[in-house]
């Protein structure tokens, strides 16, 4: 009983005291004059958190690797400079003007004036979100990977290479080196899941996460080389400025949907994610479905978007049904799934579709909805690849018909579990359930048949997450489950408890006050409801 108090009881009160408290916090962040605190960041803030990781990863490679000192040390380095890297970021959100219009913290670090290219950096509501969401996913996949034998050397460096890389992405002004960034995000994954994964299929899974994305993004650079040519530079500031003719913009919609869209992935470009989802490890992932899926999203509303707004209103009935399609088909495969990984790989199919439906509604409420739901996503399905994990270092399976009656065996993981499957159906009071009203309000206006098959896969999502919960959380635990264990160490520890409860505390403060999240997009949603009636 002690035991279940100290792990459960006095964690959960400051968890929920917080909750309740959190409203004074928000006032503090509200009545903060940003201005005041914009004059004490240096003008190349972008570009030191850009970098910092790769100062870690530079650290890490001259640590000498041999005993168990020197494992507990890479973790250290990797861990501390990833949370300095969240707090770097959380510097950004109290400086960040909410009320602004365009970049922020504009720098450019590296101009190349004979080809009228440059490497500017900037920040917007948009970009703001989801760096701080890759801020925060960062440092809890070092923790949950802390005790982990595939902790190495490299494995630390990729990590952290993958975070600068991302920072790098979401600072981008100029698309050309948005497009480097964006691609050469494939390299620390396609390392992840090839050397790292978990079963023999590894290899293959690797293959198809790098080259499915690689033939649309290759297709996307020749767009650029055309739209290049026409208006003498790729510089987003300078484009959307630009009213290209009606025909110019269906042909080069095209590529960039495509590249955007095998990256999130749209129906029928989702072959590749289930696969690597179950072959990769638990931070990959975690990384995989939390961030590097909204590539594809930050993509189509930084650039598409405003870009093409007349092919994207013209096209957007061919995109209500490939994703209509996706959020059905999705749900229904992720019912007869039997492998853990595999039903929230399909489960993120379903729910990604959904957010490109937002997408292409075209409308303030459906914007809106798509960055919340976005980063709604980015704390559940994370929180249940970290749950999955857990499950796996402890059982050795990810088969559910090997695992049952986790409320015995595990009560504390159970009510954390319970908590993410409520989410992941989207009741009221978590975050998706906001973002997915929003998002649905907007095809509403857009598209009725289209906001009906959306409800669809919202109800079909319930029957698969209730299902996956029913078969864990209730029945007779198998023998084998707890052979050779004992029982009250089967539950999660204190670092698991964190890990998890701070995905809590974003999921339901996003649901509870939205408000304090939307302050910071709305600015950037009404400047994409304007570039939609040019």
């Amino acid at each position: 009983m002690f035991n279940f108090c100290s792990k459960f009881i006095l964690p959960s009160g400051l968890f929920f005291s917080g909750l309740f408290l959190s409203p004074n916090i928000f006032e503090i962040f509200n009545t903060f004059e940003s201005s005041m605190f914009y004059g004490f960041l240096p003008s190349n803030i972008l570009s030191l958190i850009s970098i910092f990781p790769l100062l870690g990863c530079f650290v890490i490679l001259f640590i000498w690797s041999q005993g168990k000192g020197s494992d507990l040390l890479f973790k250290v380095v990797a861990f501390v400079t990833s949370a300095f890297s969240l707090v770097f970021v959380s510097f950004l959100v109290i400086a960040f003007d909410k009320q602004a219009t365009g970049f922020q913290f504009l720098y450019s670090a590296v101009d190349l004036p004979v080809f009228n290219l440059s490497v500017v950096l900037g920040l917007d509501g948009l970009g703001l979100v989801f760096t701080a969401l890759t801020a925060l996913l960062i440092p809890l996949c070092i923790l949950g990977f802390w005790n982990s034998k595939l902790f190495s050397k490299e494995f630390c460096i990729s990590f952290l290479v993958l975070e600068s890389l991302l920072f790098l992405a979401f600072f981008s002004v100029d698309l050309f080196f948005f497009y480097i960034f964006f691609e050469s995000v494939l390299i620390p994954m396609f390392i992840m899941v090839s050397v790292w994964g978990s079963r023999a299929r590894k290899i293959r899974a690797s293959y198809m996460l790098f080259f499915f994305t690689l033939v649309g993004s290759i297709i996307m650079l020749l767009a650029m080389l055309k739209l290049y040519i026409e208006c003498g530079t790729l510089d987003i500031r300078a484009l959307k400025l630009i009213v290209f003719e009606e025909n110019f913009q269906c042909m080069l919609w095209w590529p960039f949907f495509l590249a955007f869209s095998v990256k999130i992935p749209v129906f029928p470009f989702h072959v590749w994610l289930p696969e690597a989802h179950v072959e990769a490890p638990t931070g990959g992932s975690v990384l995989l479905a939390g961030v590097l899926l909204k590539l594809g999203v930050f993509g189509f509303l930084r650039f598409l978007i405003p870009m093409f707004p007349v092919a994207c209103a013209y096209f957007s009935p061919v995109v209500f049904v490939l994703c209509s399609f996706g959020v059905v088909f999705g749900s229904l495969i992720a019912i007869r799934q039997s492998d853990l990984k595999r039903v929230i790989a399909y489960s993120s199919v379903a729910h990604m579709n959904l957010i490109v439906m937002g997408i292409f509604s075209l409308t303030f409420q459906g914007f809106e909805g798509v960055i919340i739901q976005s980063l709604a996503h980015g704390f559940v399905s994370s929180a249940l690849f970290f749950c999955i994990g857990m499950l796996y270092e402890r059982f050795h399976t990810r088969t559910i018909a090997h695992i049952s009656g986790l409320t015995v065996l595990m009560p504390v993981f159970n009510m954390f579990f319970l908590m993410f499957t409520m989410s992941n159906i989207a009741v009221p009071g978590t975050s998706s359930f906001i973002g997915e009203l929003l998002i649905l309000l907007g095809i509403f206006k857009a598209n009725m048949i289209a906001c009906v098959i959306g409800c669809t896969g919202m109800v079909l999502g319930g029957c698969y997450s209730l299902f996956l919960y029913n078969r864990l959380a209730y029945g007779i635990p198998t023998s084998n489950l707890f052979y050779g264990k004992t029982l009250n160490k089967l539950d999660i520890s204190y670092r698991e408890v964190f890990i998890l409860g701070t995905l809590a505390l974003g999921n339901l403060t996003l649901g509870i006050f939205p408000f304090f999240y939307t302050e910071y997009i709305n600015t950037c949603c009404a400047e994409l409801v304007i570039s939609c009636c040019r």
